[in-house]
């Protein structure tokens, strides 16, 4: 049943706001009318036959769900459905919470979806942008099982997961990127404004100046003529490199060259491995068939020479390969997975096995960061300092040597 936003007088005259769930918009105004409300504005928010209206479809449009608040609306959902609370009332309880007015129209249109009759996973399948195909595989399997609850429950520690892990890399490396980009940002000033007034100060004197202060003002000279075409040819540089991204070939290239670096190399294949061997202990947890949930888990992979890889391992598996040994077989995989993989096939509890895989290896790129992190801080404050202090001997030399001539 369709979802109505509509804009009415109560008999006060006071305008009231809300949704209404009705089989067409003259049916919406009716119910209105028997709430002894005056419709004034009557709209559809959502039609079913639309693959997610509240911006879905559009280019640029923000997602209604960022990834936590998508983990904390799963969370909310799972511990209705496994207090008892049907599907229904819990999207009902969910709807009227909702504070983003985008988040309730989606909820509504969700709601009114399986109040007609359609399973939960083929609802959320109408907003593709906000649910992914591995979301809609879970739930899909729950709904089969009848365990939508506990399923649901998976899911939103999945989620959160992969928000703490992201969370975690992220704090590691901001602290680093900041004091590299002040530290960049001083350097430039230094030469292009402080430099050039030695030159200025020293250029009557027909004394050869300290090769030190020369060196200077030759950095600084091109600075102040090159600077912007340096800063055009990085920017062109790092616009291209994104544009070339899109091309599957050129992304393939260079996320293989990615994983070949020394550090960020193994930090990227152990986050791009704990997050498929999450996945996958989540869908085969979850019911879904070994082959579907392999393919899913592959497609989270955002560096593409390892999806390749775990794309080749599932045709192994598909062939009739043990999924040990088709992840053996590639080594941009960890070791760790596949021997996590082979304790799961031979003891037949593989979705556990590949949870505690995906936590090792979590804990293991938490680990090397925070490691990283730790060492690079100082060594960046102790390296910018050691350029300031080169460009300020630049300056205090040639005031030195004057010095020396006056005496």
């Amino acid at each position: 049943m369709p979802a109505y936003r509509f804009e009415a007088l109560d008999a006060a005259g006071k305008t009231m706001n809300g949704l209404v769930e009705a089989d067409n918009p003259k049916a919406a105004r009716a119910q209105l009318r028997a709430q002894a409300l005056v419709p004034m504005k009557v709209d559809q928010v959502m039609a079913a036959d639309k693959a997610g209206s509240v911006g879905s479809r559009q280019l640029f449009a923000r997602r209604v769900f960022n990834p936590t608040a998508l983990a904390i609306w799963t969370r909310q959902l799972s511990g209705l459905v496994v207090a008892g609370l049907p599907l229904e009332r819990a999207l009902t309880a969910l709807a009227d919470e909702a504070e983003d007015p985008r988040q309730r129209e989606l909820v509504s249109h969700l709601r009114a979806e399986v109040n007609a009759g359609a399973p939960f996973a083929q609802a959320l399948s109408g907003s593709p942008r906000e649910f992914d195909d591995v979301y809609r595989g879970v739930v899909a399997a729950g709904e089969q099982s009848g365990q939508l609850g506990t399923v649901l429950d998976k899911l939103a520690t999945d989620l959160e997961d992969q928000q703490a892990l992201k969370a975690k890399l992220i704090g590691a490396t901001l602290y680093p990127a900041i004091v590299s980009l002040f530290a960049v940002v001083i350097v430039v000033a230094l030469l292009v404004f402080v430099v050039p007034q030695v030159a200025q100060v020293f250029s009557s004197s027909k004394r050869a100046l300290p090769m030190l202060t020369q060196v200077m003002l030759g950095l600084s000279a091109f600075m102040r003529q090159w600077g912007w075409l340096l800063g055009l040819v990085l920017g062109a540089g790092f616009a291209g490199l994104m544009v070339g991204r899109r091309n599957e070939g050129f992304r393939l290239k260079f996320d293989a060259f990615w994983l070949g670096l020394p550090i960020l190399g193994r930090l990227s294949r152990g986050y791009n491995a704990a997050r498929f061997a999450g996945t996958l202990a989540m869908l085969a947890g979850s019911g879904v068939p070994i082959l579907k949930a392999l393919q899913a888990a592959a497609e989270t992979l955002s560096n593409r020479a390892m999806r390749a890889d775990a794309m080749e391992a599932l045709v192994q598996v598909r062939e009739g390969a043990p999924l040990a040994s088709a992840l053996a077989a590639k080594k941009r995989f960890p070791g760790l997975l596949a021997m996590f993989a082979r304790l799961g096939e031979q003891t037949g509890q593989l979705p556990l096995m590949l949870q505690r895989a995906a936590n090792q290896l979590g804990a293991e790129v938490q680990r090397k960061a925070l490691a990283i992190a730790t060492v690079l801080e100082p060594l960046l404050i102790v390296a910018m300092g050691l350029v300031v202090m080169l460009i300020v001997m630049s300056v205090m030399l040639p005031i030195m040597q004057m010095n020396t001539w006056v005496k």
